[in-house]
């Protein structure tokens, strides 16, 4: 069965959920550009596949960023569907803190998507129509031990999705939020602790498939550990807090 896009855009896709997505849209979207920094698993990808097209690039180059997103659209046509999800991850307690990695964070996380956005949104906008997907996580719900280098650029973008929600809402433009949880990819393998809901990448790309179909604003997943986190989303800041110092600090101890 088709899907509602022509052209389709991720970027983040040498490994994990964005790779899993583009094989998902492989053959039902008409053309799927597919874009990070590993130029060898990007021309695999697409020698595997029916409509996949490598565009290598790094995510905090502004200019080759638009450069990719030109070169697209000459070949595939206009970028009806955006999947903004490069990522970076770094475990780090506040005693190692590392500027450098924290950058890096910032500048892959959520400046990345920023460079993805300013290089598809105009044209959207001209057009009058358009999906754009944001890659945040449940991480960025609260503040988490060892993740300052990855939830607050989560929070930003959980942030910038809404904003955006509400300023395209009226001309023609979906934005969706994916949150997801735990998931098997090169990123979560080095984690040293238990991962509730871990999930395959695979599975995960069919629920953001299908929340993208939908037109939903958040896709989260799985069910029940989003759940959890949005009931620590609400909760008094204080309780919080004294939960996260008498649990999680004290069993990372």
């Amino acid at each position: 069965m088709s899907l509602p896009w022509s052209c389709a855009w991720i970027i983040g896709a040498s490994s994990g959920m964005g790779r899993e997505l583009a094989r998902l849209l492989d053959g039902r979207v008409a053309y799927v550009a597919v874009s990070a920094r590993s130029e060898g698993a990007l021309t695999n990808l697409a020698r595997e596949s029916r409509t996949i097209h490598a565009y290598p690039l790094d995510v905090t180059g502004p200019d080759d960023v638009a450069t990719a997103a030109r070169a697209i659209e000459a070949t595939g046509g206009p970028i009806d569907l955006v999947v903004l999800s490069a990522g970076a991850w770094t475990l780090m307690d506040a005693a190692d803190l590392d500027i450098d990695a924290v950058r890096r964070g910032v500048e892959v996380n959520y400046m990345g998507t920023i460079h993805g956005l300013a290089a598809v949104l105009p044209g959207m906008l001209a057009r009058g129509r358009g999906h754009i997907a944001i890659m945040a996580s449940v991480a960025g719900y609260r503040g988490l031990p060892r993740s300052i280098a990855y939830g607050p650029t989560k929070a930003a973008l959980i942030n910038l999705a809404e904003t955006l929600r509400v300023e395209l809402a009226g001309k023609g433009i979906t934005v969706s939020l994916i949150n997801p949880g735990f998931v098997d990819t090169p990123l979560t393998r080095t984690n040293p602790f238990p991962m509730p809901g871990l999930m395959t990448a695979e599975a995960a790309a069919r629920r953001i498939l299908r929340g993208l179909e939908r037109r939903r604003f958040e896709i989260a997943f799985p069910f029940g550990f989003t759940m959890a986190m949005k009931a620590l989303r609400t909760m008094p800041t204080v309780a919080y807090l004294w939960i996260m110092r008498r649990t999680v600090m004290r069993n990372a101890a």
